[in-house]
């Protein structure tokens, strides 16, 4: 195959693939055996052969060829003259009407530090184990810094650790400053609050402490918290809002389809089981055990092979109906988001795997959503036994006072907040149902909307009940000073 005929070949061509390349010692066929990201028409980054030797090979077509393979051999070159630890590129061109491509030494059975912190993200926050992960990438940020240079798209995967070494790769986004001089501190303070940013949320109290990895390899400057935590939320705001519009395009993370009769979405790495879901919807409602039925919605259990998914179909009920609905984004779309939304913040929801929209020359009717399904109790029925005597495990409490914590942090109010929507699972409560659920601009906006949140779940026990009064004590009334 030759390099430009890789632009049509989509997101999953067939593998292996021989790819006809040429350096200063004449053609060899690249042989591409796996694919690690593809940008369809773009980009192909994958693990293959050169001249007999294991190869991470980049290769860049369609019309953007060129300005991607200049940013890349750019910012390789870069780290490589400031003696920044990178993988070798051994080999790299550029052809008109075909493309670019760089090969680089492939690091056997090396791992990301993504994947590191994954291993030890559930582990109490700021265990040994995670410090070991984000000093080391700290520590490696700040070398880079200190030669005056910055990673545009800084996070744990641009990291590589083999052998005790760390790596620093995706030289696309490797920007400088004056190479060979320390980064201005306004510099330092943008690039580490993309780092810091996507960190989870519950790390934000231990910043400064990890801060004191960063220093110990770069502390040419004073670095204010409260300039840092301004660049963090700045990032934060922008990384919630990009990922919100990938939930409803078609991109690496999400498959999305969009046409006169139809939108349907659904993660990218549950794509084929979820065709499959989709198709048969109605019949796995009727086959399976349903939670509600008629009215505006339709919720039921199914079991899908060896899964079990929660199915919700929102329903027509009649012409009336329709005519408040086919015209705004479906009840489905926005649980869709939503769901999203509260995953990406760190809240616990139940996953939402895919979305469909039936449309008729793009009016909208019947909706469907399918989720993980929880199989533990409601608050309801987890604190029915304490009711009288007000004793309810501590745990559970504690993460009812975190649970309302991070929607007061983040302004969300859920909008029909009864014990039926909030389930115990894994030792923390799991937000469902939804369709009413809001994030505010403003505490203005968000505080009568949490008052309302709070009353009704009050309301799911007898106010001169001593599981009432408890709870009463503990949940925050006053939330004017949210974030």
């Amino acid at each position: 195959m030759r390099l430009s005929e890789l632009k049509n070949a989509g997101r999953q061509p067939e593998l292996p693939l021989k790819i006809a390349l040429a350096d200063a010692a004449g053609p060899a066929d690249l042989q591409l055996l796996s694919l690690l990201r593809v940008l369809p028409g773009q980009r192909y980054v994958g693990a293959g052969i050169w001249r007999g030797r294991p190869v991470l090979a980049k290769l860049l077509v369609g019309s953007k060829a060129a300005r991607h393979f200049q940013r890349e051999l750019g910012g390789v070159r870069l780290l490589a003259a400031q003696g920044l630890t990178t993988p070798q590129l051994l080999a790299d061109g550029l052809k008109d009407g075909e493309g670019g491509w760089l090969l680089f030494d492939f690091l056997e059975n090396a791992e990301s530090l993504g994947d590191a912190w994954q291993q030890v993200e559930q582990l109490p926050m700021l265990a040994d184990e995670q410090s070991a992960v984000l000093a080391d990438a700290l520590g490696a940020v700040g070398q880079m810094h200190r030669k005056g240079l910055w990673q545009e798209d800084l996070h744990l995967d641009n990291l590589l650790r083999q052998g005790g070494r760390l790596y620093l790769i995706d030289g696309a986004g490797i920007r400088g400053e004056t190479p060979g001089q320390p980064l201005s501190r306004q510099k330092v303070l943008e690039n580490l609050g993309v780092f810091f940013a996507q960190l989870p949320k519950s790390l934000a109290p231990f910043t400064e402490e990890l801060l004191v990895y960063y220093l110990l390899s770069n502390g040419e400057h004073a670095l204010p918290m409260e300039a840092l935590q301004k660049q963090i939320d700045k990032v934060r705001a922008w990384r919630l809002k990009d990922y919100l519009d990938k939930a409803g395009r078609d991109c690496t993370l999400f498959s999305v389809q969009r046409g006169p009769f139809g939108l349907r979405a659904t993660r990218r790495d549950e794509e084929a089981a979820m065709l499959r879901v989709l198709e048969q919807a109605d019949a796995l409602l009727e086959q399976g055990h349903l939670y509600k039925t008629g009215g505006t919605a339709s919720v039921g259990k199914v079991e899908v092979g060896t899964r079990t998914l929660l199915i919700k179909r929102y329903n027509i009920k009649g012409f009336a109906h329709w005519l408040k609905r086919f015209w705004r984004p479906s009840r489905a779309w926005h649980s869709w988001r939503e769901g999203h939304r509260l995953a990406f913040l760190g809240v616990a929801t139940p996953k939402p795997l895919a979305v469909l929209e039936k449309r008729f020359l793009g009016l909208r009717s019947r909706a469907y959503l399918v989720t993980e399904h929880l199989s533990g109790p409601d608050v309801i029925a987890r604190f029915a036994p304490y009711v009288e005597r007000g004793d309810a495990p501590e745990a559970e409490l504690a993460a009812l006072d975190h649970l309302f914590a991070e929607l007061i942090r983040e302004r969300i109010s859920h909008g029909d907040f009864k014990g039926h929507n909030l389930f115990w699972q894994d030792d923390r409560w799991v937000l469902i149902d939804l369709d009413s659920m809001r994030q505010h601009g403003s505490v203005e906006s968000f505080a009568p909307a949490y008052a309302r949140d709070r009353a009704r779940f009050m309301r799911n026990w007898p106010q001169g009940s001593a599981l009432y009064q408890l709870i009463d004590q503990r949940l925050p009334r006053d939330v004017s000073s949210a974030v």
